[in-house]
């Protein structure tokens, strides 16, 4: 997502409010369409596919952690495939200003098929920010943004929105001594495995509400902040902390993995921070496009090391300093 001032973001976002209202008018058409016709054709199965709906719905809740939070399988998604197809389909083609090209909404978008629904983390608000709470139907999707007032705007427009604003001390010009000064302290205060809640690591974001850092988190988009000057804040927060959430506590204890989705990844910060937190063993091939980098995370493990050769490699240098 491209960085945009207020008033560039509040046009963006009342253009694609007017196309959202057809596209989930439509979506309403199509859901009232496939359940009639679903029960039309199948009445002798309502029994089964009730007690089968149970049964999905109970482990969930247990998988899940919480009341709101999804089972992340992507085998109960709330959304038929049409309807699901179709909004992705319309905000596709959409023209309003600001949004992510088709192909990257398409590769989100698979993602998200295949794990919805879940609890999605996702930084940043922009004009896609309603769909992807759509597409995660009977999850539980919160957006970190870093304006105060476009949390304030735009949640009360999207009903079931979960917006925070998040505040950034970070200036992409000084990336890369946030950068040196996190790989040395890999095995203290910026180390894989911790509670960010008490982190004192520069790049780690611990002012979020507390619980959010008991969800276990099965997708998680990168798209904010901006990064667009010397002074915007960039994504060096939230590529630390999004690498440290899938490695630690209930996100790595959940069992399955994190997708982590870096958005605008053909610009220097995304590549080098995703390089050194997300690891290019982690990386997708196929997955994504140009301008969007898939990773998948394994929760656990131990060492300062967030990739491989990065604990060796750390060792050479500790050894050449005590010489």
């Amino acid at each position: 997502m491209k960085s945009m001032g207020t008033r560039d973001k509040l046009a963006a976002a009342s253009g694609h409010r007017r196309v959202l209202f057809v596209v989930f008018a439509f979506a309403t058409f199509l859901t009232f369409l496939y359940t009639t016709s679903h029960f039309a054709t199948a009445p002798g199965s309502a029994s089964a596919s009730g007690s089968a709906a149970a049964s999905t719905t109970t482990t969930s809740g247990s998988a899940g952690g919480g009341g709101q939070a999804g089972s992340g399988s992507g085998s109960g998604s709330g959304l038929p495939l049409p309807v699901f197809e179709a909004l992705v389909h319309f905000a596709s083609i959409s023209n309003a200003t600001h949004r992510m090209s088709d192909t990257d909404i398409r590769a989100i978008s698979a993602v998200l098929r295949a794990r919805a629904p879940c609890n999605l983390l996702v930084f940043g608000l922009g004009a896609e920010s309603p769909l992807w709470l759509a597409l995660n139907h009977g999850g539980r999707t919160v957006f970190l943004e870093e304006n105060e007032f476009y949390v304030k705007y735009l949640e009360p427009r999207h009903p079931g929105m979960e917006a925070y604003d998040v505040s950034y001390t970070t200036k992409v010009r000084d990336f890369r001594d946030l950068l040196s000064a996190a790989r040395a302290s890999r095995r203290k205060e910026c180390r894989p495995v911790q509670n960010l809640l008490f982190s004192e690591c520069r790049l780690a974001i611990n002012d979020l509400p507390n619980d959010l850092y008991d969800v276990p988190w099965d997708v998680v988009l990168i798209d904010g902040p901006s990064g667009w000057n010397p002074n915007s804040p960039g994504r060096m927060p939230s590529i630390f902390t999004t690498a440290v959430l899938a490695r630690s506590g209930a996100t790595a204890a959940k069992g399955r993995p994190t997708d982590v989705l870096v958005h605008d990844f053909q610009f220097e910060v995304e590549q080098v921070l995703s390089r050194e937190f997300l690891c290019d063993e982690n990386r997708v091939a196929g997955s994504g496009t140009q301008s969007l980098g898939h990773f998948v995370i394994q929760g656990g493990g131990a060492g300062d090391a967030f990739c491989s050769g990065q604990e060796e490699s750390g060792e050479k240098t500790r050894r050449r300093r005590r010489k």
